[in-house]
């Protein structure tokens, strides 16, 4: 203990709460008389002054004692890097003072100060990096850098990924607001928004998704351990407090590794400067960013987006309701709030883009009946977008969904790909052109995209459904397992992962994950549209139903499951709700999946198609159906294939 705080001595009640704790007072200062007294004892003959004891504290004499730790701190201060590379390698992953235990008030203390060690230890690697790639030196860099991940793996990632891509891999974290007015810091986020559209433009750097740096809104992760999950080197912070119209903004580059800040910037206005200089502002910021990381970056193209700042307001607020997209209401309400802006500014295309995708999500997120209708107003207010500002791509992709509603799969791919073509950095856009190859059963082009979709935005579980799939149609079983688990760790549906787990043999595990998706009914997925709400005794009975006739591998089971699909089918409002369709891919059902998808796709049940192309039983007995040519036909995947190039699993006809 006393050897972690060399420069500092430790006061006699602290150690005994630490070391004795529940004992009384007078026990734990006798207990520590007695540990002091036997330690003497054995440093006596030793002629060695280690410790100096008073009446109140106690501290080392650093110059009679040493340790690895110091050893490598030395090392790297005095630029001795063979040194420090073997100190490194020597300590490996072990953990200070590790293994021992004695209770939670000294796990608490030791918690704290590794912590604020590794911190030290990162700031002098990291240093010590720098020093010697401006000295010339990559081979002792390499060399330290290699010692350095054998101990901290995950903090080195992004490290690595960078010089990889020789690119750097930044996030923009949502802003601190602290508004006296109390505006749930949609202004804070707006900016948020601008920069990442700004930085999003530069080369030289990958800037994390959206949807993942929004989900460390007012996290207790350490900024290291965010960096770590979004696969960053460098985070950018800030915040934003508001006064009346008075605004301070505060802007800190921080580095990923070590959470330390390296550059920051302020401003003092008003919300009207901050509004209509919003486009200035971002350049400015991109600049200075892009000198203190030392890029020589172009200045970005930024499209202000609208000059009404009740507009913008009322956008930011139903974006982010989009965004949220579960929760009763959540949807209506955004709709009515981008409406209402687009009334105030009719020319604002990326409100008419966030309005367009708030009808998707209303179409897929809730128990809506009218989802073509959804679908229709969805693509009206995509091309809106589209006649105004041609150039995001995010537009283009949504549109693309509207055409597989309407079988035109090469439509669709073909604005998947314009979209991409504009913004190949948007992980939402490049996730879509995934999706719609995965829907093609031309999987292994799928991939790349899926996983740089995810590597850019890596903590959207509703991706890892994707991979899931993908990994499971390629047969990589074990790989579709990490996938699917990844996706129910994120809080989604379990689905994907049980069909992972029954394609392994595990059909007794895949029926339990299969029922746990019940648990979200409500919150995540929701009934069927225009249903009657069961009660929990009958839905734990359906589920149970379900679970075992899509995954305990038992025919009974299976063809028992069939006669509830159809009785669903002819009893339900939609007859092509996703309760039908999902399950009669699982199951290999292909008169059911012929008589639903083959009649309408909608966006919700088309996630369908991506689990078509698994080759395994029973999901494969669709696929091998003396129907299935005509049924893809119809739904316009011949057409895709004689453009852009058959599935994985179907050959090429001979012309």
């Amino acid at each position: 203990m006393l050897l972690l705080e060399p420069d500092e001595s430790l006061e006699r009640d602290h150690i005994c709460k630490l070391l004795w704790t529940g004992r009384f007072e007078a026990q734990a200062r006798a207990s520590l008389r007695q540990c002091l007294l036997g330690l003497g004892k054995i440093l006596d003959p030793l002629e060695c002054d280690l410790l100096e004891i008073s009446r109140s504290r106690i501290s080392l004499n650093t110059a009679s004692v040493r340790s690895d730790l110091d050893d490598l701190e030395k090392a790297l201060a005095d630029g001795k890097w063979a040194q420090a590379t073997a100190s490194l390698l020597d300590i490996g992953g072990k953990q200070l003072l590790d293994q021992l235990n004695f209770g939670e008030e000294f796990e608490a203390w030791l918690a704290e100060r590794r912590q604020a060690i590794e911190q030290k230890l990162q700031t002098q690697i990291s240093d010590a990096l720098d020093k010697l790639k401006t000295s010339g030196n990559p081979a002792d860099q390499d060399k330290l850098l290699d010692a350095w991940m054998a101990r901290h793996p995950a903090s080195s990632r992004a490290i690595m990924a960078d010089r990889q891509s020789g690119r750097t891999r930044i996030a923009i974290l949502p802003f601190a607001s602290q508004d006296s007015e109390n505006i749930q810091g949609y202004f804070a986020d707006g900016i948020v928004d601008e920069l990442i559209t700004a930085l999003g433009q530069v080369p030289q750097m990958l800037v994390a998704g959206r949807t993942s740096s929004f989900q460390f809104k007012d996290t207790e992760l350490s900024l290291p351990e965010i960096a770590d999950l979004l696969h960053v080197s460098h985070l950018v912070e800030g915040s934003v407090q508001r006064d009346n119209t008075d605004v301070r903004m505060n802007v800190r580059l921080i580095d990923g590794q070590t959470g330390f800040e390296s550059w920051s910037y302020s401003y003092d206005g008003t919300e009207d400067d901050i509004f209509s200089s919003r486009k200035q502002l971002a350049r400015k910021i991109t600049k200075e960013l892009g000198a203190a990381l030392k890029l020589d970056i172009a200045e970005p193209d930024i499209r202000p987006m609208t000059h009404n700042k009740e507009a913008y307001g009322l956008y930011l607020q139903g974006r982010a309701l989009t965004r949220r997209a579960i929760g009763d209401g959540v949807l209506g309400t955004a709709i009515k709030l981008l409406e209402q802006a687009l009334e105030l500014e009719p020319e604002f295309a990326e409100c008419w883009t966030a309005l367009a995708e708030a009808h998707v999500y209303t179409a897929v997120y809730t128990p809506c009946l009218d989802k073509l209708g959804e679908v229709q107003r969805m693509a009206e207010c995509a091309q809106k977008a589209i006649e105004l500002s041609p150039k995001p791509g995010h537009a283009y992709a949504m549109l693309g969904l509207y055409q597989w509603t309407q079988n035109d799969a090469v439509g669709a791919l073909d604005l998947a790909l314009k979209a991409y073509q504009l913004e190949p950095e948007n992980p939402a856009v490049v996730m879509r052109l995934g999706s719609f190859l995965l829907y093609c059963g031309r999987t292994a082009e799928a991939l790349p995209y899926i996983e740089a979709a995810i590597d850019q935005d890596p903590v959207d579980g509703r991706n890892y459904g994707m991979l899931c799939v993908a990994q499971l149609n390629l047969g990589n079983i074990d790989a579709a397992i990490r996938a699917g688990q990844r996706m129910a760790d994120l809080g989604q549906p379990s689905l994907h992962l049980a069909a992972a787990t029954a394609a392994s043999g595990n059909h007794e595990l895949a029926v339990e994950q299969y029922k746990k998706t019940r648990l979200l009914m409500n919150s995540v997925i929701f009934p069927p549209a225009g249903t009657t709400p069961m009660s929990p005794e009958a839905m734990d009975a359906y589920w149970l139903l379900a679970a075992k006739g899509v995954h305990s591998g038992r025919e009974d089971d299976r063809q028992q499951y069939c006669q509830m699909l159809e009785m669903l089918h002819a009893s339900f409002p939609d007859p092509c709700d996703p309760t039908i369709v999902w399950p009669a891919i699982w199951m290999g059902y292909a008169p059911m999946v012929f008589k639903t998808l083959g009649k309408q796709i909608t966006p919700p049940n088309m996630v369908g198609l991506m689990s078509l192309w698994a080759d395994i039983e029973p999901i494969r007995q669709t696929r091998i159906h003396p129907d299935f040519m005509d049924f893809a036909k119809r739904i316009g995947l011949v057409a895709a294939w004689e453009k852009y190039g058959w599935p994985d699993l179907i050959p090429e006809p001979c012309s």
